[in-house]
């Protein structure tokens, strides 16, 4: 594809910016020795296919580091997205939905000199796909964490108040959808709540089905924190939760900890606790344990770092994780 390259130098990197002009530019940072980055690299694939105006860079990190080095690329995968040769978003980690969400908001839609019948079309598809992106959507003014009027805001509190995960999207952001919206759902005002892809309405129809006791019913309630820590506790048999992940540990007591885990062989998987307050925080209070970084076994706590040193030293450390008795 045309709009999916890999780069080798930085006067590459520097000549495709200046060749996207105002189209979106999207750099994956990336490294051979990642299987997560080659997973990313078929989503980029995908993508490109969709966003033939948007322009798909992969560049070998460690291969390049004046440019990695500008931009504080610190780990792999990581994603850049330009626009006019300036960065305008980051995304850092493997994560699918949100590169896909990024892109989505930040391409440019339609092409230089299309028909304005085309351009319709490809804005339908993009609202379409952002009235997608979660079951439960609201289209508002600001931020849910930080609403930019008295509707939005009200209407986020009462979502939050009843327990309704949703995600949102800030209309003033991006003066295309705040518009078309308006005219492809036939609703002349913000904000605008969807579930599973259909208009639910704005304030006043989420507070009748509030008040009603229907709301819970029209959209998904959000997952309680215990059960998602439960839930990411139990996604792997042995499972650690540290600062970075297993290629680039941030903090000294995370790497001494991967250093002792790929000794031992045992297969385990990592969650990186400086990507999500919520379980950073609700998980010492969960497991009663302070710090980081935590180990456990088949949903059970085993402890940190000076534990694992302990069962290093007396012989326990691979019979532990491997859950035997």
């Amino acid at each position: 594809m045309a709009n999916l390259v890999e780069v080798t130098t930085q006067q590459q990197f520097e000549d495709f910016l200046a060749k996207a002009g105002k189209c979106l530019t999207v750099v994956h940072f990336q490294a051979a020795w990642a299987p997560q980055c080659e997973q990313m690299n078929g989503v980029m694939a995908e993508l490109a296919k969709e966003h033939t105006s948007t322009t798909f860079v992969k560049l070998e990190a460690e291969a390049v580091p004046e440019v990695s080095e500008k931009y504080e690329i610190t780990s792999v995968p990581t994603f850049l997205f330009f626009k006019g040769g300036e960065k305008v978003d980051r995304l850092d980690g493997a994560n699918a939905p949100e590169l896909t969400k990024n892109v989505t908001r930040l391409a440019v839609t339609g092409s230089p000199g299309g028909a304005a019948d085309s351009s319709t079309t490809d804005l339908n598809q993009r609202l379409k796909k952002l009235i997608n992106a979660a079951p439960c959507m609201l289209f508002m003014k600001g931020s849910a964490q930080e609403p930019r009027c008295g509707f939005s805001k009200q209407i986020a509190a009462l979502l939050k108040t009843h327990n309704i995960q949703f995600s949102s999207f800030d209309i003033l952001s991006d003066d295309e959808v705040r518009q078309g919206l308006k005219t492809y759902s036939n609703w002349p005002t913000y904000p605008q709540l969807y579930a599973n892809g259909e208009l639910v309405g704005g304030l006043d129809i989420v507070k009748e089905l509030a008040e009603s006791g229907e709301l819970e019913n029209t959209c998904p309630k959000a997952v309680t924190l215990e059960h998602r820590l439960k839930t990411i506790i139990n996604q792997s048999p042995v499972m650690l939760f540290m600062k970075g992940n297993k290629e680039a540990a941030k903090c000294g007591f995370s790497r001494q900890t991967l250093e002792i885990m790929h000794d031992t062989g045992v297969d385990y998987d990592t969650f990186d606790i400086l990507q999500d307050e919520e379980v950073r925080q609700g998980l010492k209070t969960y497991s009663n344990w302070p710090t980081y970084p935590q180990l456990y076994v088949k949903g059970e706590l085993i402890g940190g770092l000076d534990i694992l040193k302990e069962l290093k030293e007396s012989g326990d450390l691979v019979s532990v994780l491997k859950g035997e008795p």
